[in-house]
């Protein structure tokens, strides 16, 4: 077993999943969590939406912001962090954790679909108007809080993503310029 799972079967990240799976699991729950956790696959869902982001002129930046943070989350996250660290997912080492989505064929730290939500919500967060910020915020946590309910992450690693997926929005609205047109513009309006 590795430092960090060893780490890890402390009261905080093992209890936390205990909790969560056995008082914050409810059957009719479970679906729409599922489906939170599925917009974050891949970064699909954010990809998606920074690339449609390109196409007015308006927006290009933001879009171009955010695809340039999901990269380097990516880089950060799934190409340095979880091969090095390679920390085994909870499911794996925890008995009694039920895993209810398929096993996640690659390692658990730092949460790749915390990093990525985090890393395009905060570039939208801080280049929109907050009435499109927010929201985006606010599925990200969603998204992150899934990897918890769903079992496929550790309490620490969804909280690293988190950190690494904030890092790598700032440094992309540092890159692009981080100007504020579309909140100036809106609030004109």
């Amino acid at each position: 077993m590795d430092f960090l799972t060893q780490l890890d079967h402390n009261f905080i990240d093992v209890n936390v999943l205990f909790f969560i799976q056995e008082y914050l699991r409810f059957e009719w729950m479970t679906p729409i969590w599922k489906f939170i956790t599925w917009l974050g696959d891949a970064g699909w869902f954010w990809i998606a939406l920074s690339v449609i982001l390109l196409i007015p002129k308006r927006t290009r930046k933001i879009g171009a912001a955010a695809l340039i943070s999901l990269l380097i989350g990516a880089l950060i996250t799934n190409v340095a962090l979880k091969n090095l660290v390679a920390r085994t997912r909870p499911y794996e080492v925890i008995d009694g954790l039920i895993l209810l989505v398929d096993p996640q064929h690659d390692f658990s730290f730092p949460s790749g679909h915390s990093c990525a939500s985090f890393a395009a919500a905060m570039v939208y967060y801080k280049m929109f108007p907050k009435k499109y910020g927010v929201p985006a915020v606010i599925l990200a946590t969603l998204i992150a809080l899934s990897r918890l309910y769903v079992g496929v992450h550790y309490p620490s690693d969804v909280a690293a993503g988190i950190l690494i997926g904030i890092l790598a929005a700032w440094i992309a609205c540092r890159i692009v310029g981080e100007k504020k047109d579309v909140k100036k513009k809106s609030e004109e309006s």
